[in-house]
């Protein structure tokens, strides 16, 4: 067994006690460290948040404006296509022509939400399935 340096003891409680100190000092330094990264990283968040929203404001305002306009060029081109046919066929026949041309449209339009919204609901029933067996 090694002696002890002259003067020290081998349980000398100065030592322990600074390394202790060392140790707590450093755990607090640490826990501080962590306070100060988490209230950046809040802040940042909150920063980032708020310019989103303030952006999405105007992305909304300008997408509502631009499906209004849309809206306004669909009727201008059914009005355009009945003057268009009236000469031709005859107004009521015109109007049927343009009423079948929208329908059958819309029924497309219709058959693709349908098959979108089943590949969307198999893909969350094959994932909950896999997540269910893990």
């Amino acid at each position: 067994m090694a002696e002890p340096e002259p003067g020290k003891t081998a349980d000398d409680p100065a030592r322990d006690t600074a390394r202790l100190h060392t140790l707590v000092g450093s755990a607090q330094a640490l826990f501080e460290d962590g306070q100060s990264l988490l209230e950046a990283e809040l802040a940042f968040q909150k920063a980032r948040a708020t310019f989103v929203f303030s952006r999405a404001k105007g992305i909304l305002g300008l997408a509502a404006l631009a499906l209004a306009l849309l809206f306004f060029v669909l009727m201008a081109l059914v009005v355009g296509l009945l003057l268009a046919l009236a000469p031709l066929i005859g107004p009521w026949w015109a109007l049927l022509v343009v009423v079948a041309g929208l329908l059958v449209t819309t029924a497309l339009c219709i058959l693709g939400v349908i098959q979108r919204v089943k590949a969307v609901t198999k893909a969350f029933k094959s994932t909950a399935s896999k997540g269910d067996a893990v």
